[in-house]
């Protein structure tokens, strides 16, 4: 069964997207009001939850000020009253996407569904329909920043692009079902798209880049930055046009390395499992909230707004595109810049600074004079998937030294640590760092980067 797609859908809303892209800022707020009050009307008629949170309110012009703060963690405790189908249940949801072998196969027939990676301790389930997806291919398609003008004029549909997307592809995160989707329903983008996993040696990684010859490679900051170290030893041959890369922190020095290691141009955007694509850059380098169909909140500690240009302790998300599963000002816990100055490219969409994760790439004992580099969400995978451990972090010490600890106690604590440590040496074994020992501690928090969150993998 093919996964859900609307053709007349997404035309009309593709047309949105590239007509509010050559409006005003006016009339993009005028978009996002009138989509604020239709997804508060739909959540108040449809799910249970909020229709008890928005009972007796005036919903137009409602301010979402006078909205409560909502966590992954109990949303997903109240998941069946919290969703607009009543025929979503979170166990068969669960069961759903235990078997990889149905990523991006619809569920019910009718939705796409993927999960995140648990970064905040608890992994979630998200669910979207045809209405949904229309609009994060629309965002996807036109509002990506074209790299290479000249390309794209000679080959405007990109037919002559091989695309590999380096990541965990072997379970129901936001990209891969995305990108399985895609080569489902278009048999060209199938011979076109590929995806690499990054839970496999370094060796085996780049011998399949070097076989694939991708002309764009999609990734995460420190996966490309491994890529570019690859490069510059002379292993990786394979000569990408373009990188995007998204996930995680990418700082300015990372940046200038990868771009000038692996020879082409670099894009940044923003996205999360919640809302696929908030962000994209522009020719100026700087990130464009997609805003005409998210809103998002930079709030310090106790919940109220900061000034813009001021980054907040966390960031509030309001999904307008998702009417299956509201998020209203949900917490993602990211820490966001808002600015209200305009950009020189003529963007009438708003500029925003993303602090996201800011996870270390680990560099353990491997073969005599070479160090293997292991990216952390290659790390967290395995902890999560083949340890079902979601409250970590993991600190390297030394050369082969590292800790696990995490917040959680007793004797669940201590079963879930040793699966974590079985599973997390038979990795790295496989990855070809031999020897490294691996301290075990319960009932210890971890400690928060510049992003906000815990940094889950660390290296000192």
């Amino acid at each position: 069964m093919l996964p859900p797609f609307d053709p007349w859908r997404s035309a009309a809303v593709a047309a949105d997207v590239a007509s509010a892209a050559l409006g005003s800022p006016e009339q993009i707020e005028g978009r996002r009001a009138q989509r604020l009050t239709e997804l508060l009307a739909s959540a108040a008629r449809d799910s249970p939850l909020y229709r008890r949170l928005l009972a007796g309110r005036e919903l137009a012009g409602l301010s979402l000020e006078a909205l409560p703060i909502m966590r992954k963690t109990e949303l997903m405790a109240r998941f069946d009253e919290w969703v607009t189908d009543p025929e979503l249940r979170l166990d068969a949801l669960r069961d759903f996407v235990a078997d990889r072998s149905r990523i991006a196969e619809p569920f019910l027939g009718r939705y796409v569904v993927w999960e995140s990676s648990g970064s905040g301790g608890q992994p979630g389930i998200f669910v979207q329909d045809v209405a949904a997806m229309a609009v994060y291919d629309a965002l996807e398609a036109l509002r990506r920043p074209v790299l290479r003008p000249f390309g794209r004029l000679l080959d405007p549909w990109s037919l002559g692009e091989r695309i590999a997307f380096v990541g965990a592809t072997s379970g129901h995160f936001a990209s891969t079902v995305s990108i399985e989707r895609l080569r489902r329903l278009n048999p060209l983008v199938a011979a076109r798209v590929h995806g690499v996993s990054f839970l496999q040696p370094t060796e085996a990684l780049v011998a399949e880049l070097n076989a694939l010859a991708p002309t764009v490679i999609a990734t995460y900051p420190s996966v490309a930055a491994m890529l570019a170290e690859e490069r510059l030893a002379g292993r990786l041959t394979a000569s990408p046009q373009e990188i995007w890369t998204g996930g995680e922190d990418f700082s300015v020095t990372m940046r200038r390395f990868v771009r000038k290691a692996l020879g082409c141009p670099v894009a940044n955007s923003y996205g999360a499992s919640e809302f696929l694509s908030l962000a994209f850059e522009c020719p100026e380098g700087r990130m464009h909230l997609n805003s005409d169909w998210a809103i998002l909140e930079a709030v310090d500690e106790k919940g109220h707004a900061v000034p813009a240009g001021e980054a907040g302790a966390t960031t509030l998300l309001t999904n307008l595109a998702n009417h299956v599963q509201p998020l209203i000002r949900y917490d993602l816990g990211d820490r966001v810049t808002l600015h209200d100055e305009p950009c020189h490219c003529g963007s009438p969409l708003p500029v925003i600074e993303v602090r996201g994760r800011c996870d270390d790439t680990l560099r353990l004992g491997g073969p005599p004079g070479r160090a293997v580099a292991v990216p952390p969400l290659a790390l967290s995978t395995v902890l999560e998937d083949d340890a079902d451990l979601f409250d970590f972090q993991l600190v390297q010490q030394g050369r082969r030294e590292l800790l696990l600890r995490t917040g959680l106690r007793g004797e669940a604590a201590e079963a879930a640590l040793r699966r974590a440590s079985a599973a997390l040496t038979d990795f790295l074994v496989r990855q070809g760092a031999k020897g490294v020992h691996i301290h075990c501690r319960s009932g210890e928090a971890g400690l928060r980067g510049r992003s906000g969150k815990v940094q889950r993998v660390v290296r000192r």
